[in-house]
């Protein structure tokens, strides 16, 4: 990316103003971060070597953990850094890398999980077709399908925001490089950029939104008056729920973060929010999944006490 402007780096003020806290700070993001790293790659772990977990399902959701995990890495390790430094300073095409990756990964997770509502639609509604719908070769593709829109959806903003001109003040109120805070900076029109961040943005994160609501109200019909079962249905709500919940906990700030792309918004507000769902939302992630899956809890326990038996 070719860059004929005066500034060559930025300088990240999004968490200058609690400098006097930077030791609790530290010490909080460093264990969230670690517990991300942890948890996620437990899942992973278990996802990989439990031969009853070869599922679309779990294979989703190891792609999920990879996703949390390199997500979280975006952004936090940069933070912490920061926290010990009275100039918290990123290289304009540092920026620019950190920003193509933040909006790849989270582009691609929120696809991701449109592509686990529909898997469960499929798992409840239709099981006995389930092996044929989502045979292997259709479920690596929908994955893949994911991380690669999410990969040129991110490349089109990072290309368009590098391309801006900045003349002028380079301090980015935000402690990473997202595309609100730098469009504040930039001399030139950034209509296109807005008008982008406004429809194609919107429509990665509405399409899978709307997708995981119309599964989720075939899924809850077909509960409701097709299964007799009691123990089938709170087997099926039981799954359900912890998707819906990691839905919830990323959709609500990320919608009100990027649904209404104004540069004028709040920054205070915008830091709040992405703090929730890059260090805190995938620290939750493992845990509602574990908590919540009989059949994560009892592989965790196999693989455990294959551990302590061995060791």
């Amino acid at each position: 990316m070719e860059n004929q402007t005066e500034v060559n780096e930025f300088i990240l003020m999004g968490l200058t103003n609690l400098f006097k806290l930077q030791n609790v700070l530290f010490t909080v993001f460093l264990l969230l971060y670690l517990a991300i790293l942890v948890g996620n790659g437990a899942i992973i772990a278990v996802v990989l070597t439990e031969p009853l977990l070869q599922t679309p399902m779990y294979f989703f959701l190891g792609n999920l953990s990879c996703l949390d995990i390199f997500y979280s890495t975006v952004t936090v390790p940069k933070m912490l850094a920061g926290f010990f430094s009275e100039l918290h300073i990123i290289s304009f095409k540092g920026c620019m890398i950190q920003l193509h990756f933040f909006h790849f990964l989270g582009s691609s997770e929120v696809i991701l999980l449109g592509v686990m509502a529909y898997d469960r639609y499929v798992a409840i509604c239709k099981p006995l077709h389930y092996t044929v719908i989502m045979r292997r070769e259709v479920y690596l593709l929908m994955a893949a399908a994911a991380w690669s829109t999410g990969f040129l959806h991110a490349l089109m903003h990072a290309v368009l925001t590098a391309r801006l001109p900045f003349c002028g003040p380079n301090h980015v109120e935000h402690f990473f490089c997202d595309i609100k805070p730098l469009l504040k900076l930039a001399c030139g029109s950034t209509y296109l950029n807005l008008m982008l961040l406004n429809t194609v943005t919107s429509s990665v994160a509405m399409g899978p939104f709307i997708i995981t609501v119309i599964s989720y109200l075939y899924i809850i019909t077909f509960l409701l008056f097709k299964v007799q079962s009691q123990c089938g249905r709170q087997k099926a709500f039981s799954t359900c729920g912890s998707h819906l919940t990691v839905v919830a906990l990323l959709y609500v700030p990320v919608l009100v973060n990027y649904m209404l792309p104004t540069v004028r918004t709040s920054s205070q507000r915008e830091i709040i929010l992405t703090l929730i769902y890059s260090a805190v939302t995938p620290v939750l992630n493992p845990l509602i999944y574990t908590l919540r899956n009989q059949e994560v809890k009892t592989a965790m326990k196999r693989i455990v006490k294959k551990k302590i038996f061995t060791f």
